[in-house]
């Protein structure tokens, strides 16, 4: 198999985990810092989705590290095929959760107006940060396949 960035045990694919687990851990702890995410099912999903993430994340970037500093290729053919696997399932969760989010911050923004009892600011900043995740969660998907 090439090498190509974004791929595992590489600079690129490195960075992305890394920027993937920050994004998703961002979501996580200003979702879990509102004492009222837990009475919508959305924001409840969005936090196991991005839990999820984190973990996946983290692991494959300590991988990656690992991979790097003993220089070895995980070009595996199963072993990347596994991945991106993972990567689409945990991916396609993200996406699912950061889009019913987006869809609750609107109805409780636009159409109901509350978003002074509300924190909204505080939602909204968790679901622009699981997108984000979720971006970044797609390109080595797209790499690897």
């Amino acid at each position: 198999m090439k090498d190509f960035q974004g791929m595992p045990a590489t600079f690129g694919g490195l960075a992305l985990r890394l920027f993937q687990f920050l994004f998703a851990a961002s979501a996580l702890c200003i979702m879990a810092t509102t004492n009222d995410f837990p009475s919508v099912t959305a924001f409840r999903y969005l936090v196991a989705a991005a839990g999820l993430q984190c973990l996946w994340s983290f692991s494959l970037a300590i991988t990656d590290i690992y991979a790097l500093l003993v220089r070895r290729s995980l070009q595996n053919c199963r072993l990347v095929t596994l991945f991106a696997v993972c990567d689409g399932i945990t991916s396609t969760l993200t996406f699912a959760a950061a889009c019913a989010s987006a869809g609750i911050t609107v109805l409780i923004d636009n159409d109901l107006g509350s978003c002074s009892r509300n924190h909204c600011t505080q939602f909204e900043t968790a679901t622009a940060m699981a997108f984000a995740s979720w971006v970044l969660k797609s390109v080595p998907l797209v790499v690897c396949v």
